[in-house]
């Protein structure tokens, strides 16, 4: 008989979370998805594309630039601003550049992506407020004379 009081299932899983928590994760998946969308929907059969030719290849360079900054997010979430302004910037640009964003779906989702990368912010450890309690002023201090201390080697 084991005491441990977690089922072995759950140990990945909450690691997986504490990871999933100390980054951009939601954000680096909504970009992600845009760039994907951006990236294949040039490949579609011809029937269902509006353009095909340069609009194509920056529509794949566009998804492949959204698709890198969700891995950045993802993998270094210190260059979230950066990756964050880079995709809404991809998204927007896809707009005119690739099937109108991937049917408008690609981009709205590389714009909301990016935005919330560039709004997130790392979970701060709780306060201790026990630390910060402004502690008594001694009482000698109220009625020492306003006087600059003596440097060593000065008199007094």
């Amino acid at each position: 008989m084991t005491t441990d009081t977690a089922p072995p299932v759950s140990r990945p899983r909450a690691a997986f979370r504490r990871w999933r928590y100390a980054r951009p994760f939601w954000s680096a998946i909504w970009t992600g998805l845009g760039g994907f969308i951006i990236f294949f929907l040039p490949l579609a059969p011809l029937g269902k594309i509006l353009q095909v030719g340069i609009g194509g290849i920056a529509g794949m360079a566009g998804g492949i630039v959204l698709m890198a900054m969700a891995l950045l997010t993802l993998l270094l979430p210190s260059q979230r601003h950066t990756a964050g302004i880079i995709a809404v910037v991809a998204g927007v640009a896809s707009f005119p550049l690739s099937n109108l964003g991937g049917l408008f779906i690609g981009m709205i989702l590389a714009v909301l992506g990016g935005s919330m990368a560039f709004g997130w912010m790392p979970n701060k450890p709780p306060k201790k407020w026990r630390r910060f309690r402004r502690l008594p002023a001694p009482a000698d201090a109220a009625s020492a004379p306003d006087r600059p201390l003596a440097l060593p080697g000065e008199p007094a």
